[in-house]
């Protein structure tokens, strides 16, 4: 039976939207590439998720990746925050699981520096029971240890826990650790398939 609903927060209940805060930022066609593989389509975006390494020396990296685009990296580096945008229907889902008498949880891939220029957005994590994010422990989804420090720390049967996420292989994790899961493409889907689990 499940009882709690795990959620993943970007593309799920946010919009991980890089291109158009580097559209806002003015960047030329040239740069807005090499920008975007300096940073978010490079494998250093997963250690500036898992928050092992100082930000200093992501940033460092990023910019060896572009030397010739330091202006643009730092100044999408201060405004980070601005790439992420809360989906209207954010609050009233998780509240409308909350009023049913399901827990809500979040697990997310998220950098620590990410976080804190985004609270606003994230303002629905004051709705939650509960949250982790990838910063907080040092490790990334599919890695079960993230998995393994939600259910943990709030005392969690993954077969009592339902788990959406946009990313396939987090979803087989999860799935291997016992949880269900939904692979989430709109929140009609999703509900159509919470519903299919017995959560209304």
């Amino acid at each position: 039976m499940i009882k709690n609903v795990v959620f993943d927060v970007g593309k799920v209940l946010v919009e991980f939207d890089w291109q158009g805060c580097f559209d806002a930022l003015n960047f030329s066609p040239e740069a807005y590439e090499k920008v975007a593989h300096a940073t978010v389509l490079s494998e250093l975006w997963n250690e500036f998720d898992r928050g092992r390494m100082p930000e200093e020396d992501i940033l460092e990296g990023f910019l060896k990746k572009a030397p010739d685009c330091e202006s643009e990296i730092m100044r999408f580096w201060n405004n980070i925050g601005n790439s992420i945008k809360r989906y209207d229907y954010a609050f009233a889902w998780i509240r409308k699981l909350r009023e049913q008498g399901y827990r809500v949880y979040l697990l997310s891939n998220y950098p620590r520096r990410l976080y804190f220029q985004s609270m606003e957005e994230l303002a629905f994590v004051e709705e939650v029971d509960g949250a982790v994010f990838s910063y907080e422990v040092q490790s990334v989804k599919p890695e079960p240890e993230i998995y393994q420090a939600l259910m943990k720390k709030y005392q969690l049967n993954p077969t009592e826990c339902v788990f959406l996420d946009d990313n396939r292989a987090n979803i087989i994790a999860a799935n291997q650790l016992g949880m269900a899961t939904i692979h989430f493409h709109t929140k009609s889907q999703a509900e159509e398939e919470l519903r299919s689990l017995g959560v209304e």
